[in-house]
């Protein structure tokens, strides 16, 4: 997929259609080339070091598919809750396991984004966010798990769909939530001389 009629300032190595609508909402061209790369947790791994691992390695993935010199842009993030990261769910069981996890407490958000531009030129930045859920009644997780939503998401929710009807407070970065901490993308972009 291709921005139309614009040239792309950089390939965004993502299918995901939240950062799409982020990177148009700062103004960046790009096109897509999804990155396919093990996305499992290592043992013992931390969850910064998990999400800059694979931030990473989705840039670099896709870096070495293209010709050219646009810079590859990366992302990846984890919902943590006592410092286990909750990925996406595989299914609606696991999905409403997840959000009764999530109820009524305060869990972390870890955002990486990568820059890859060549050999010996990359940049990222890890943001994280702290979110804290109202109850959430079982009633409501399952309503919510019915229409979908939480399938392809981390932690089992979208923070720019229904679930922000039951989010009390966001402490940092909205948009690292969804899946793109905007002001470390451009702050990277700027150093590739992509935004100004």
């Amino acid at each position: 997929m291709q921005e139309t009629d614009v040239r792309p300032h950089i390939v965004l190595a993502s299918s995901s259609p939240r950062r799409r609508d982020l990177l148009r909402q700062i103004g960046v061209a790009f096109r897509v080339i999804p990155a396919d790369v093990d996305e499992a947790v290592l043992p013992g791994e931390q969850p910064a070091d998990y999400v800059l691992r694979v931030a990473r390695d989705k840039a670099e993935a896709v870096r070495a598919r293209i010709d050219g010199a646009l810079p590859v842009l990366a992302a990846d993030t984890a919902v943590v809750l006592d410092g286990a990261i909750l990925g996406k769910p595989v299914d609606r069981a696991e999905a409403i396991a997840m959000l009764r996890q999530l109820s009524d407490r305060t869990h972390e958000v870890f955002s990486a984004v990568a820059v890859q531009s060549g050999p010996g030129r990359a940049a990222h930045r890890v943001n994280i966010t702290r979110v804290t859920f109202a109850p959430l009644e079982s009633a409501w997780i399952e309503a919510y798990c019915d229409s979908g939503e939480p399938m392809d998401k981390a932690g089992a929710y979208g923070v720019q769909g229904a679930a922000a009807t039951r989010i009390i407070r966001i402490e940092g970065s909205f948009s690292g939530v969804m899946g793109l901490p905007l002001y470390e993308t451009s702050e990277l972009l700027r150093r590739f001389e992509v935004l100004s």
